[in-house]
């Protein structure tokens, strides 16, 4: 069932996410936590809504496009991936990743994004 209708208003912000810690093998720093939703489908891609709690944590990602709603971090694009850059990740920051980058998630006050992949 989607959560997105047609017409009416999602509060991202306000979404009770369920959360998990990070697995052992992508813990680099902390006791970090992180949950996800799905709000539903827009063509063959996927929208949801992300959250990720203070410490650090690697990834591997996908094709996503994201915008930070709340919180701040930074995205270390490791070498080989863009050169190593760092992101700021603060709320109206619009990013796109893309699949297979190598990063470490870095955050400094609990992270929420809306993400489309």
């Amino acid at each position: 069932m989607s959560i997105l209708v047609p017409g009416i208003v999602t509060a991202a912000a306000s979404i009770t996410l369920s959360h998990e810690a990070v697995p052992p093998e992508q813990l680099v720093a902390g006791s970090p936590s992180t949950g996800t939703v799905e709000l539903g489908g827009f063509g063959d891609a996927e929208i949801g809504v992300w959250e990720m709690t203070v410490g650090a944590m690697s990834d591997v990602e996908v094709d996503e496009v994201f915008v930070v709603i709340a919180g701040r971090a930074t995205v270390e694009l490791e070498p080989g991936d863009d050169d190593g850059e760092t992101i700021e990740l603060f709320p109206g920051a619009v990013v796109r990743l893309a699949a297979g980058t190598r990063t470490v998630w870095t955050v400094t006050e609990t992270l929420r994004k809306v993400y489309i992949s």
